[in-house]
């Protein structure tokens, strides 16, 4: 693996020069070049973390299958950089010298087709099985547990959930409430799992995961808000607010939703316009929201509002709100309080469905002044907040992608072996083998950076890391779920077909919990500039 190492370095030099070359240039105006080099420098983070994990002791087998994927996608990874700068150089402050030419005797070694074709049939040899996960048996078991629960309780009501546009239903939640599900990001103290003295982000990780290969619009999601709401709650709540409200977020109930953003702010959340303003007996809120993901069903909302419209900077003038609601299961409702009212409608989506995602409008609607996170002493502080629970949903955002992933591979693989054209097995095709290789590279380089990403946050550092995974992982589930539906040909396209509601739903991924643009763009791509200076 030392050529794919040397490779993959000399690439992320090449991406640091670029990142220099535009270090004193507005952003703005080179949006481009930077979304290219965000995007490069995710892959090829990605790469390195693979080439740690291909590292790792293993039985010869074992050892030669992971270092098999390992190049694969560093080759790809290296692969994709050389063609994003060698279109136009200069903008990168590069030439064709600089840019070199002592990789390509690894990407032709690496991607030749018959290495392709033989690492594809290691894949089929295999059964599709993949590397070994490195986790520890705490670890391992909550996996295998909530695999079961997935495969048992959610897998049988994906599709008709997803076709008939269903809300999820009990059987799935309370099963995961029995499982203390909802409690993995809440301290032991107020009920939860998670340790009193660390985080453990990955244990989130591992069950999001399992439970989006089950479904990620029926059970993929359920704790990324939980989530959120108490990172914020343990971030800036009074003592009396986390104790109010962690032990029913451990329990799933109330289930809880998150209302940041709006119809013209998208991702830019630092510009929330929904207006709280101060009454006798509370907080007024006027505005609207969108995508607001299980309003419908939740018991809580938190709710990003700007409280002090002339502070500047914009986004040191929000504060969060945890906004209490009867639950329901239709697709709209309405919540009166203090003579002023919130409603909300479930937007039609092409996939993600059983959640449900609501447009919401606060029309002098009251909530107490205790609705107010960390009260006088939270004011104006929640963006912040806001900001510390969304690098833990871009965590969970990857982990689904590895989940949805692993669902349409394993479906892929399935078919392929069952079809027959011209005589022969799908799976038996070069072009498919190479498909298989590239799909099973793909899965295990996202799972193990989400990984390495989920411990870095648990000893308080993997802010980047999240985002680029993210970037990373997203990127690669929509392409591999479209791969699955490819082999599957025309059944693919039918929707009784599992792959056409991976298809369906994979799209939301590069969207929702930062989009990849905002990600790219504002994240990473300040990062590397920031860098380069």
């Amino acid at each position: 693996m030392d050529d794919a190492r040397s490779a993959v370095e000399r690439a992320a030099e090449l991406v640091g020069q670029g990142a220099r070359h535009l270090t004193d240039v507005d952003p703005d105006t080179v949006q481009m070049e930077v979304f290219d080099l965000a995007l490069s420098h995710a892959e090829l983070i990605g790469a390195q973390e693979f080439l740690r994990y291909a590292a790792l002791d293993a039985p010869p087998a074992e050892a030669a299958f992971k270092r098999g994927l390992a190049e694969l996608f560093c080759a790809d990874a290296v692969n994709s950089l050389h063609q994003r700068l060698r279109a136009r150089p200069a903008a990168f402050g590069l030439t064709p010298a600089a840019l070199g030419d002592a990789h390509l005797d690894f990407t032709a070694r690496a991607l030749d087709p018959t290495a392709l074709a033989q690492l594809g049939e290691a894949v089929r040899e295999r059964q599709g099985r993949l590397p070994a996960d490195n986790l520890d048996n705490e670890k391992a078991i909550m996996r295998d547990t909530f695999r079961q629960f997935a495969d048992e309780r959610v897998a049988p009501l994906a599709e008709a959930i997803h076709r008939q546009d269903l809300t999820i239903p009990d059987s799935i939640i309370n099963g995961l409430r029995e499982l203390g599900c909802f409690g993995l990001s809440v301290p032991e103290r107020y009920g939860g799992l998670k340790p009193d003295d660390h985080e453990d982000s990955l244990g989130m990780v591992v069950v999001t995961e399992e439970l989006s290969r089950g479904s990620l619009g029926a059970a993929g999601s359920l704790i990324t808000r939980p989530e959120i709401m108490a990172r914020a709650l343990l971030e800036g709540g009074t003592e009396a607010q986390r104790s109010r409200w962690l032990p029913g977020l451990a329990a799933g109930d109330p289930l809880c939703a998150i209302s940041v953003t709006e119809p013209g702010t998208g991702s830019d959340v630092a510009s929330v316009a929904l207006r709280a303003t101060r009454a006798e007996d509370g907080w007024r809120l006027n505005g609207s929201k969108t995508w607001c993901t299980f309003a419908g069903m939740a018991g809580a909302i938190l709710v990003l509002a700007r409280t002090d419209p002339e502070v500047r900077p914009q986004h040191r003038g929000l504060s969060l709100f945890v906004v209490e609601k009867p639950g329901t299961d239709g697709h709209d409702f309405t919540v009166e309080s203090g003579g002023g009212r919130m409603t909300g409608r479930a937007i039609p989506t092409i996939g993600y469905r059983g959640m449900h995602s609501f447009e919401m409008a606060y029309d002098d609607f009251l909530v107490p002044d205790d609705a107010l996170v960390g009260e006088e002493g939270g004011r104006g502080r929640g963006f912040y907040y806001t900001m510390r629970g969304f690098s833990g949903g871009r965590l969970q955002t990857a982990a689904r992608a590895s989940g949805l992933m692993r669902a349409a591979f394993e479906k892929a693989l399935t078919y392929a072996e069952d079809r027959e054209v011209f005589n022969r097995p799908v799976a038996s095709y070069p072009l498919t083998l190479q498909k298989l290789a590239r799909m099973a590279a793909n899965i295990v380089a996202c799972q193990q950076f989400t990984y390495a990403a989920a411990r870095a946050m648990d000893t308080g550092d993997g802010q980047l890391e999240a985002s680029l995974v993210k970037l990373l992982s997203c990127r690669a589930a929509e392409w591999l779920t479209r791969e699955a539906l490819q082999i599957h040909g025309g059944m693919g396209y039918a929707e009784e077909s599992d792959v056409s509601r991976y298809f369906a739903d994979a799209r939301v991924l590069s969207i929702f919990e930062g989009a990849e643009e905002t990600l790219a763009l504002k994240v990473v791509g300040r990062a590397l500039l920031d860098r380069g200076a």
